[in-house]
């Protein structure tokens, strides 16, 4: 049923996908969607629940790593590019239906996107601090700088275009270091 949702929201958006479109696309009755999923909201928000908690569990492991503090952030930017790029339909609809969850709903998902964007933006004030990274640039402002070139993939990234997804993570990872590295 997610799969399905999803496919359908990124093509004709939230507002243009019934349940009954849903549940024709998966297979199933209404009975069957509605046991798992009590609304169209609640598949929506699952949807987005998916996809941060694997990129929430993918920064927490990179921040664990006992590595340089810039090979970390290196390899966080990579994983996010990369699953938000695996994930673009995700992505798609994140970006563009957010506003149409629910009030509840809308504060678990922006909490979520909070906690990540806390854990990113320690770890480079953990540079600054460490003299590896500038500190005349705000951390808070990197962060929002970084994250807003990640929003922008689905607006142009395709698959089988110019650049791969790992091609373009890792141009994304060097031209961010390269940017906040201390001179």
């Amino acid at each position: 049923m997610l799969d399905a949702a999803l496919e359908l929201f990124a093509e004709k958006g939230f507002d243009g996908t019934s349940v009954q479109d849903v549940v024709r696309a998966a297979g199933v009755t209404k009975g069957a969607m509605y046991h798992y999923f009590p609304s169209k909201d609640d598949l929506l928000h699952e949807i987005y629940l998916r996809v941060l908690r694997m990129q929430t569990e993918h920064l927490d492991a990179v921040v664990a790593m006992d590595l340089p503090v810039a090979e970390r952030v290196h390899a966080a930017v990579v994983d996010v590019v990369v699953t938000t790029i695996e994930n673009i339909q995700s992505a798609t609809i994140f970006f563009r239906s957010l506003h149409q969850l629910a009030e509840e709903n809308q504060r678990q998902v922006r909490r979520e996107r909070r906690r990540y964007h806390e854990t990113f933006r320690a770890l480079v004030v953990e540079g600054q601090r460490e003299g590896v990274f500038r500190d005349d640039v705000s951390a808070e402002l990197a962060v929002d700088y970084c994250f807003g070139s990640v929003h922008h993939l689905p607006m142009w990234w395709r698959e089988g275009g110019e650049a791969s997804a790992d091609e373009v993570a890792r141009t994304f990872a060097d031209l961010f270091i390269a940017g906040i590295a201390a001179r």
